[in-house]
């Protein structure tokens, strides 16, 4: 009976204390596309008579241009996020419905989506949108030598707010960035250079990520501001105590 009770006590202070449920979006963007278009129409006029025939050619040229605005949700980097938010015990999480091309609204109002369902079972929304992605690829000579250093980079910018799907309130707000490259030696000889692009697309999610989690950690107060040679506390348990022997 003894243990039973035990066992229910446990059950019920695992239930009060269990980490809120989030939704980690895709990274939100939206960007401008422009289309030219050149249109050249030929016709030809003839006239015939009993002698001779004659004939004439018109063209028509068009020339337009035109732009719109492409929304979507970028479907990269956001693993990591989730990995890092797990392993943090901050938060359980749920899967949303993600942005889609059929898609009707602003993908940028996220309010209007949790309102319309797409968030469901989750206590709040990490909403994530891109406010920079660059790419630079560099060649550097490097002095007294025949030999090139080639160089791939990619840096990303993403702002994030934490939303309450009850209330809408913002309870926390940051921008994150994640880093990574790859570096070849070159020389002379090499008639081709492979930079590798998934690997340095890797280092960028983890090190966003990670980011996004310490300043989750930060401002909402978690424990991981502890030394490193601490275990964190998962779910706001109470730490493990030394065994009692009953006699």
């Amino acid at each position: 009976m003894r243990a039973w009770i035990g066992i229910m006590a446990l059950a019920c202070a695992f239930s009060v204390h269990a980490a809120p449920k989030v939704a980690v979006t895709d990274l939100a963007y939206q960007e401008r596309v422009e289309q030219y278009i050149h249109i050249v129409s030929a016709q030809n006029n003839f006239q015939a008579n009993r002698y001779s025939a004659s004939g004439s050619s018109s063209y028509n040229e068009i020339e337009a241009t035109s732009s719109y605005i492409e929304q979507g949700e970028l479907r990269k980097f956001t693993g990591d996020i989730k990995g890092e938010i797990l392993r943090s015990g901050m938060f359980q999480l749920v899967q949303g419905t993600p942005y889609t091309a059929s898609s009707k609204g602003d993908v940028y109002d996220v309010i209007k989506r949790i309102k319309a369902g797409n968030f469901k079972g989750a206590d709040y929304v990490l909403f994530g949108t891109v406010s920079d992605i660059d790419f630079t690829r560099d060649v550097t000579e490097l002095a007294n030598t025949d030999s090139h250093s080639a160089v791939l980079g990619l840096s990303l910018v993403a702002d994030f707010s934490l939303i309450n799907t009850r209330t809408y309130e913002i309870t926390s707000a940051f921008t994150a960035m994640g880093e990574g490259q790859d570096t070849k030696l070159v020389n002379g000889r090499d008639i081709k250079v492979s930079l590798n692009r998934p690997r340095v697309v890797r280092e960028v999610s983890k090190a966003l990520g990670e980011d996004v989690a310490q300043q989750l950690s930060q401002q909402l107060g978690n424990a991981s501001d502890e030394p490193s040679g601490q275990t964190q506390q998962r779910n706001n348990l109470p730490a493990d105590t030394a065994p009692v022997i009953l006699r």
